[in-house]
C-alpha cells in the first residue's frame, strides 16, 4: 500500500509540473497587446497607396501616434514604433556524487532594438498625397 501511495504522489507531481509549464511562444503571446496590430515596412509598402482615405489607412495600420495639420489644411499622420527583442540562453551542468555535488551554470543575454517611423500626408480632401517610412535595427 505504501508503494502504491508513493506512485500516486509521483504521478500527480509529474502531471502538475507538465500542466503548469508554458512554452516560450505562450509566454510571448501573453506579452503582446491584442488591441495593437504589428506594423512593418512590408505592410506599409503593400497596403498604403496614394489616393487612399484616412479610414482605409486606419484600417490598414491602426491609429497613428501623432497627427498634425498645417496652415494649408494638409493633415499628417505619424506612426512611430519601437520594439526591443531580448533573448536569454542558459545551460547548467551538474555532477552529483554520493557525498556532494559539483554544479556549473552559465548564460548569455542578447538584445536588439528596431524602429519604424511612417509619415503619411493627406491633401485637403482627406486623401493620401504622399507617404514615407524609415526603419532601423541596432
Amino acid at each position: 500500500m505504501n508503494a502504491r501511495l508513493m506512485l500516486v504522489i509521483l504521478v500527480s507531481a509529474i502531471a502538475i509540473i507538465f500542466i503548469s509549464c508554458k512554452s516560450a511562444e505562450d509566454n510571448r503571446q501573453d506579452l503582446r497587446s491584442t488591441q495593437e496590430r504589428e506594423i512593418t515596412a512590408g505592410i506599409v509598402k503593400k497596403e498604403i497607396r496614394k489616393g487612399m482615405s484616412g479610414a482605409e489607412v486606419a484600417e490598414a495600420l491602426g491609429s497613428p501616434n501623432i497627427t498634425t495639420k498645417d496652415e494649408q489644411e494638409w493633415e499628417t499622420w505619424i506612426y512611430d514604433k519601437i520594439a526591443t527583442e531580448a533573448s536569454y540562453s542558459e545551460s547548467q551542468n551538474s555532477l552529483f556524487l554520493i557525498l556532494g555535488g559539483i554544479s556549473n551554470k552559465s548564460g548569455a543575454v542578447s538584445t536588439t532594438q528596431r524602429t519604424l517611423t511612417v509619415i503619411i500626408k493627406f491633401d485637403p480632401n482627406g486623401k493620401v498625397a504622399s507617404y514615407s517610412y524609415h526603419t532601423s535595427k541596432f
